[in-house]
């Protein structure tokens, strides 16, 4: 007979909402400044023993990552996944694609829409999601200069819209005291 969880006194144990512990390995801040994020996805990875040591150390890079969808599989291309120094023969490759786990209906899904003109799927991060690696993809579609010009303006626009209220909050302290 199997009892549940008991706490010092002897009574049952309350369980603990845990929210799920997400651990990042690298980002691709690039990818966001290039296009224009339109649906995000979180996929799982099939990779190699070696591969996922070097992860834990945190080393890799997505800056010129891409998933193709080839025969009906996602597949991620040119990630940098550092060769694990205390690997030997069993090492894997550097830059070599990997398959991306999915469910079928949203590799129809990204499939049809990455057809359309301009539209490309990247890689936004690498990261462990309770021991597991994940990457989150994302549909994108590419910014014209113009555009990224735009966006760099407004988020300056904003830090310092930020600082002057700070510094008018700190003003106002200040007076009060």
């Amino acid at each position: 007979m199997a009892k549940g969880l008991v706490n010092v006194q002897g009574k049952p144990a309350a369980k603990k909402d845990k929210e799920p512990e997400r651990k990042l390995i690298a980002q691709n801040k690039k990818a966001r400044h290039d296009y224009h994020i339109i649906d995000t996805y979180e996929c799982g990875l099939v990779l190699m023993g070696t591969e996922v040591k070097s992860l834990r150390m945190g080393r890799a890079s997505l800056v010129d990552g891409f998933v193709q969808i080839d025969r009906g599989e996602a597949w991620l291309h040119n990630i940098h996944v550092p060769e694990y120094f205390q690997g030997s023969w069993t090492n894997h490759a550097a830059k070599r694609k990997r398959k991306l786990l999915m469910h079928r209906e949203e590799i129809d899904k990204l499939e049809s829409k990455a057809q359309e003109t301009g539209h490309t799927i990247v890689p936004l991060a690498l990261y462990f999601l309770n021991g597991r690696v994940k990457v989150e993809i994302a549909l994108a579609k590419g910014k014209k200069e113009y555009d990224k010009r735009q966006t760099l303006r407004e988020k300056q626009d904003t830090r310092e819209t930020n600082r002057a209220i700070a510094a008018a909050k700190r003003r106002q302290r200040a007076a009060q005291v």
